[in-house]
């Protein structure tokens, strides 16, 4: 589906950026999700370490929010519509699963934006690429937060805690 409508007034979208406009849409519907995500498996959580996980997926709430905010005003700026629907969110039996649920997102999220910025670069869009590389970093450091935690369940399964 194109999200790229413009308006009268709006300069006109390009090939290129019409491509990565439909892009941060998509991108924006992930960071949607993600903030649905954690919204859901924080209120979800239950067990020994409910306390600190649901904290961590709260505190990341407002980070997907401002990735969500900086698509979306770029996404209008060039004309088009930002998208309310959020990606679906997967279900979770248990926090094991709403780890691996989460880190499978946060890669999803930092190779999209690795590609969604390099698009910007090619684009000419610089200051883009710029913020699209700063969404990289905070992506990157919630993935790998959630990778140690999911290293403490295995080294707990295995006997190795």
């Amino acid at each position: 589906m194109s999200f790229h409508a413009t308006h009268e007034r709006s300069a006109p979208v390009t090939e290129d950026r019409g491509t990565l406009l439909d892009s941060l849409n998509e991108d924006l519907a992930g960071e949607l999700q993600a903030v649905t995500m954690y919204l859901q498996y924080s209120a979800l959580l239950h067990g020994a370490h409910r306390k600190e996980l649901r904290d961590l997926f709260q505190a990341e709430i407002p980070d997907e929010l401002r990735h969500a905010q900086l698509l979306a005003d770029k996404i209008s700026v060039w004309g088009g519509i930002p998208t309310t629907t959020a990606r679906d969110v997967p279900k979770a039996a248990n926090a094991q699963q709403m780890l691996r649920n989460i880190l499978d997102a946060e890669n999803q999220a930092v190779a999209d934006y690795t590609e969604r910025a390099q698009q910007a670069d090619d684009a000419g869009e610089i200051g883009l690429k710029v913020d699209l590389e700063n969404i990289i970093v905070d992506e990157t450091k919630h993935r790998d937060e959630v990778d140690q935690i999911l290293k403490g369940y295995s080294d707990h399964e295995s006997g190795r805690a």
